[in-house]
């Protein structure tokens, strides 16, 4: 840890202990950390460490130094991250107040979370969202959101951009949302009945297999307000929602479920679209759409990735596609989108340019 602390300084980047010296916030060393009012929350995937987002958290304290702090998430690490998607998201709710308990001068809060972790990041701000009538405790008056009048916060912070990479919104089941699975029904049958031999309970999540005490799925049940998870309440709260999503060469995360979109919906894409961002190939804006009662289909995953599409589609997404066909790691596009290892991905650095440029601070 010394070591690294040393080649962050010199980098203009250090990493300030914060709660009971388990948890960390990286800010700038070359600036007046004490303007930074605005947490960004890093949530790695599946079996992944706080490390996963290290060049990501280094490029933003970089870019944004007077106005973040950024915390990677470490309380879903490695084995952890197979309990659950529920079990992860309420951990990180609780890591998220605990930062925030201590850095009493955060006035905003962001999500930024690759595969995994884009949906226990989505299970927390279910948890953490505090509906308008409650915001006696609000740091400062809320500004209007381009969907309209403030809708709540998280934790009593406004909400700002929620950004997912790479992330099974539909889940894991059937449709070649997962590419290695080369697509064949038998398989991704097989696979569905066994993932929970290797993936545990977080693979029940993702291949929809967890109807536990006649429930619908938990990835389908996210997509509505229940009990006390206010998850589609939570993500219209954030100004702008964004989904990076790979067209191809992911072998995890299958383009479709990455960008909530249906076949018909996936758009034709040019090799490049900015020289400043060589793999960024398509880009759109999808508006909110009124979506009345989902229809309660047969219990198969058809209808129920249907749902999931419907009920995502009620509050609008920036949609940005990305492809590395043309990279020498391209075979590595889910790790290299997120530029997990540095030296190993570092093609993938123009995704994560892209981000902080377009990230509202």
């Amino acid at each position: 840890m010394e070591n690294n602390n040393k080649q962050e300084e010199e980098n203009g980047v250090c990493s300030a202990e914060s709660v009971d010296g388990s948890l960390d916030v990286w800010s700038c060393q070359n600036s007046d950390s004490s303007s930074a009012d605005h947490l960004v929350v890093m949530v790695h995937g599946i079996l992944g460490s706080t490390d996963d987002w290290k060049f990501g958290a280094e490029q933003f304290v970089k870019k944004l130094p007077d106005k973040v702090f950024v915390h990677c998430s470490e309380k879903n690490a490695s084995a952890l991250t197979l309990d659950g998607v529920d079990v992860m998201g309420e951990r990180l709710a609780s890591e998220v107040l605990e930062i925030i308990q201590k850095k009493t001068n955060i006035r905003k809060i962001s999500f930024v979370a690759h595969s995994l972790g884009g949906l226990a990041a989505r299970y927390a701000i279910g948890k953490l969202y505090k509906p308008a009538a409650q915001e006696e405790d609000l740091k400062e008056p809320l500004a209007e959101s381009s969907e309209g009048p403030p809708k709540g916060t998280i934790c009593g912070l406004e909400a700002i951009n929620f950004i997912t990479v790479a992330t099974p919104h539909l889940g894991s089941m059937g449709n070649k949302q997962v590419p290695f699975l080369f697509g064949f029904s038998s398989i991704e049958k097989v696979a569905g009945l066994i993932i929970h031999w290797i993936f545990k309970r977080t693979g029940r999540h993702l291949f929809l297999k967890d109807e536990d005490e006649g429930k619908p799925p938990l990835l389908r049940r996210m997509v509505e307000d229940t009990g006390d998870c206010q998850f589609i309440s939570a993500l219209r709260a954030f100004k702008r929602r964004v989904v990076y999503s790979n067209v191809g060469y992911d072998r995890v995360v299958g383009w479709k479920t990455a960008s909530i979109r249906r076949d018909s919906e996936l758009p034709k894409w040019e090799d490049s679209l900015n020289d400043k961002y060589p793999h960024i190939v398509y880009e759109e804006l999808c508006k909110a759409c009124d979506v009345e009662d989902i229809p309660e289909g047969e219990n198969h995953s058809d209808d129920i990735e249907e749902e999931i599409i419907k009920g995502l589609s009620s509050v609008s997404w920036e949609k940005v596609d990305v492809s590395f066909h043309s990279c020498r790691q391209r075979f590595a596009a889910h790790n290299v989108i997120q530029v997990k290892n540095e030296d190993m991905h570092i093609e993938g650095a123009d995704v994560i340019e892209h981000i902080i440029d377009h990230f509202h601070a």
